[in-house]
């Protein structure tokens, strides 16, 4: 079946490329629906190649989903996705003998990386997920990048999300690089926001500021609370 499906995809690939190329040497428009078509096969391929099981293929379709993006394609096939690779090994997880046989970090990783460029709200939705279901710091501190770099914050869930997946790591393991991440992701949240209002966000950054990190770290903490003091202060005098 494995090598069936594999097959299907190669086939697929060959079909748009042969596609690509004979539109490349064909100088007149697509029409709507040529376009429509090699959308279609393009999400085809996406879609067969995301649930191969090889991590190769898992990046080939990563590099079509970031070209579809760039293009402007945003729909929810492409967000579909991206949604599984990013949950592939956390919330679905494939086992041989006791064995877990999907988990990829790093495909998990560029997934999040593609879902800030998409930057709709559920892509946000999609990466809160992964802050709070992953276990790979690499993974988690890339979902929180791209939450900053989307900006929303509807009822503080964002920043507070964030709060919760650094104060669970700096329990077991501080790790410097998620909480500079994290640190740039509220300066972020809070000038496109007017500052943040969330109590975990805030004594998050204290701790940061106070506990078991390196004195850069600890100093960008200091920096983050002057400028939430600032955007407070600008708000009360409205």
């Amino acid at each position: 079946m494995i090598d069936l499906k594999r097959g299907i995809g190669t086939l697929a690939v060959f079909f748009a490329a042969a596609a690509l190329v004979m539109g490349q040497n064909d100088n007149r428009e697509m029409s709507v629906e040529e376009s429509y078509l090699q959308e279609s096969v393009e999400m085809m391929i996406i879609r067969e190649q995301s649930r191969e099981a090889s991590r190769d293929q898992k990046m080939i379709a990563l590099e079509y989903i970031g070209d579809a993006i760039n293009r402007g394609n945003k729909s929810e096939d492409v967000r579909s996705a991206l949604e599984f690779l990013a949950m592939e090994g956390v919330t679905s997880k494939a086992r041989e003998n006791g064995r877990l046989v999907n988990n990829y970090p790093d495909v998990r990783t560029r997934a999040a990386t593609y879902l800030g460029d998409l930057g709709t709200p559920e892509a946000k939705n999609t990466l809160i997920k992964m802050v709070l279901a992953d276990t790979e710091p690499m993974v988690i501190t890339e979902a929180v990048k791209s939450l900053a770099k989307i900006g929303t914050n509807d009822n503080e869930e964002t920043v507070s999300a964030i709060a919760w997946v650094v104060t669970r790591f700096d329990v077991l393991n501080p790790d410097n690089l998620l909480a500079l991440s994290a640190l740039d992701a509220y300066d972020k949240i809070a000038q496109k926001n007017g500052g943040i209002k969330d109590p975990s966000a805030i004594r998050t950054i204290i701790r940061i500021a106070d506990g078991p990190y390196i004195r850069p770290v600890q100093e960008r903490a200091r920096q983050v609370l002057a400028d939430l003091r600032r955007y407070s202060a600008q708000n009360s005098g409205r």
